[in-house]
């Protein structure tokens, strides 16, 4: 078998690594060690930011045209961005009891509509609607100690905009603000690790500071609609 076609096929079991960090996650959960869910968490996200760009370095699609590696891409991102959140939201805690178990399918609902759509990552390289980031959304809850009826109207606001075709920035193939995206991403990337690190009491500046690049992230997205509307 050439060189080339090995390396392809290691990058899907790279992709599909993830299904496993998932699994591992679920039991870090379980068991209520939740600064190792986290970090496990983190080591998804890590694998999905890379797994595309050695995806074209690589060429699979060009050695490998019948194997679907966005469907693989798609089945492992549910797993982690949605069930493994929904679970974290359910076992931590972080809802109003006698409501958690419908707020937590929430989620898990409104994604699988957006991962099912044809344009769930458009053309121009953008997400369109809320790009199931609940991993991030439960971190945020969990560090900030937000209150229970906060956490479930957050829910049901970001659930309700998976649906809203708004266009959010991919970071790592956005045609804009690439450069400046992914370098504050990976500055806030950096302070995700410091907090996790310092869990179970993080310092609350910093939490606070991390905060910066999901609020530029957030705001940059719906400028650009905002200008694509007008336009």
């Amino acid at each position: 078998m050439p060189l080339s076609l090995v390396l392809a096929w290691l990058v899907h079991l790279y992709t599909a690594l993830g299904a496993v960090i998932a699994f591992a996650t679920v039991l870090c959960i379980e068991q209520k060690l939740f600064q190792e869910a986290f970090w496990l968490m983190f080591l998804a996200v890590a694998v999905d930011a890379t797994d595309g760009t050695l995806a074209r370095a690589f060429r699979v699609k060009e050695l490998i045209p019948w194997f679907d590696g966005d469907r693989l891409e798609d089945i492992v991102d549910y797993a982690n961005y949605v069930i493994v959140p929904a679970f974290f939201l359910v076992r931590a805690e972080l809802l109003p009891r006698q409501d958690a178990i419908w707020l937590a399918a929430m989620p898990l609902l409104a994604s699988a509509y957006g991962f099912s759509q044809r344009e769930a990552k458009t053309a121009d390289h953008f997400f369109r609607g809320f790009p199931s980031y609940w991993n991030i959304v439960v971190f945020y809850f969990y560090v900030l100690q937000t209150p229970r009826w906060v956490n479930a109207f957050s829910m049901i606001i970001l659930s309700i905009f998976v649906f809203v075709p708004v266009k959010y920035i991919y970071p790592s193939r956005s045609p804009l603000y690439r450069g400046l995206t992914n370098g504050l991403g990976i500055l806030w990337g950096v302070s995700l690790l410091l907090i996790i690190h310092l869990l179970p009491e993080p310092p609350h500046y910093l939490v606070m500071a991390s905060l910066a690049f999901p609020v530029y992230y957030t705001t940059l997205s719906f400028w650009l609609e905002f200008r694509r509307a007008l336009a």
